[in-house]
């Protein structure tokens, strides 16, 4: 009976010290992937600063225009890498960020504009919109970043005392500055294929027709959050800036913005 007693605590002991083990393994294990994931979310806040800090600086020379600047800091950093179309800023807030475009819809989801792994990912144009056409509705899409990175501070266009004070967009391009100003904030959802009789904003990449530009309009005026008294007329180019919101499920937070 003694024996069966010391074979049983001996057993109770084995689970114990495995329990134990396997307890300490994942607490390593979660301890490691914190410690991987601050670096390389400090790794992502370095790359945009770094950027940033270029696209701001002063030219050394001082005989260009700031937009002569501006566009050829923008052709220096297609020299890095060609999938950089534009640069987009919102003053006051942090949408301060390069453009970026490839064949591949989903690749600048996870990339910054080195073309390194990045969870922050980049500022990014949808595939199918040809942004040297003046007919383009320009879709951009960024994450909706805790920090308050990428397109996060579109959110606070949900309150239109916040579109009062940042009502425009500049946009740097290869040959020239667009200005913009927003007309229109509205929530909305990524559709299901099958859900029929809807609005897919994200579809509306070429205004080319006066019905299709104005069917656009007409679709953002029926659900925007609120009035901001500015409207656009075919054949205005449009801007359309996404991200997630989470007030439901694939939710969207959209704002568009017309050139001026």
């Amino acid at each position: 009976m003694k024996k069966k007693n010391r074979h049983a605590k001996a057993t109770n002991q084995k689970w114990k010290i495995g329990i134990i083990i396997v307890l300490v393994i994942l607490i390593l294990m979660a301890v490691g992937y914190f410690i991987w994931s601050e670096y390389q979310k400090q790794k992502a806040i370095e790359a945009i600063g770094e950027v940033q800090e270029f696209m701001d600086s002063s030219s050394v020379e001082g005989t260009n225009t700031q937009e002569e600047e501006k566009i050829n800091k923008l052709k220096a950093l297609q020299e890095q890498n060609p999938d950089i179309k534009a640069w987009i800023k919102i003053e006051g807030t942090q949408i301060h960020y390069p453009i970026l475009q490839s064949e591949d819809n989903e690749y600048y989801l996870t990339h910054n504009y080195k073309k390194e792994k990045s969870s922050y990912g980049s500022i990014y144009l949808k595939n199918t919109v040809n942004i040297e056409d003046q007919n383009a509705n320009l879709i951009l899409y960024g994450h909706n970043m805790k920090d308050g990175e990428m397109f996060q501070n579109l959110l606070n266009y949900k309150e239109k005392s916040y579109w009062e004070e940042h009502k425009n967009v500049t946009l740097v391009m290869e040959n020239e500055v667009r200005k913009y100003e927003i007309i229109a904030v509205f929530l909305s959802r990524v559709f299901y294929q099958n859900e029929k009789n809807v609005f897919r904003y994200y579809n509306y990449t070429s205004l080319n027709t006066q019905e299709i530009y104005q069917e656009y309009i007409d679709n953002i005026n029926a659900i925007k959050l609120y009035d901001t008294g500015i409207t656009a007329q075919y054949p205005e180019p449009l801007l359309t800036m996404i991200t997630c919101e989470y007030s439901q499920e694939n939710g969207r937070m959209v704002v568009v913005a017309k050139q001026i």
